[in-house]
């Protein structure tokens, strides 16, 4: 997948990503068990989507696990400036619109374009808050516009 329209020293008004934060919970500690939602099949993921799996998840583990029992890390990054040309609709529109002509259009978002198998969301936590992970994922993954499933790094005999 070949990112078109990315750099951003050649665009005017990039729109800001609405993700807030990258690392959520306890940054310096080393956690037993990591946890992660990775995409089935190649997709486009938006910021407003990112940040509302950052939300949901994050929300879940820290009334579950406390501030300081998870790590929650977003591995993806909206890269690619989608752009989008608006048609004029109404009476005059087509004196005022040239339709698909000189359509570049204009910055309206951005997007994590990520291809299959990789992973969107990490969760490193204690054994005891393995279950209360999973659900925080869950709940995240129903956020991505695409099917996902998830990845047990560490904890192997946890998954019976």
């Amino acid at each position: 997948m070949v990112r078109a329209y990315t750099r951003k020293e050649y665009i005017r008004r990039i729109p800001g990503s609405r993700i807030v934060q990258y690392d959520m919970g306890n940054l310096s500690a080393e956690f037993p068990v990591s946890v992660s939602i990775a995409v089935k099949g190649p997709a486009s993921i938006s910021h407003n989507a990112l940040e509302a799996a950052r939300i949901a998840s994050n929300r879940y583990m820290q009334r579950k696990a406390g501030r300081m029992g998870y790590h929650l890390k977003i591995r993806v990054y909206p890269h690619h400036i989608v752009r989008e040309n608006p048609m004029a609709t109404g009476a005059g529109a087509d004196r005022v619109q040239d339709g698909m002509r000189k359509a570049f259009g204009k910055p309206v978002s951005s997007t994590a374009l990520v291809k299959k198998g990789q992973k969107i969301l990490t969760v490193k936590t204690n054994k005891k808050n393995f279950k209360d992970a999973k659900e925080a994922l869950r709940r995240a993954a129903m956020k991505i516009p695409v099917s996902c499933s998830f990845i047990i790094e560490k904890g192997e005999e946890l998954v019976k």
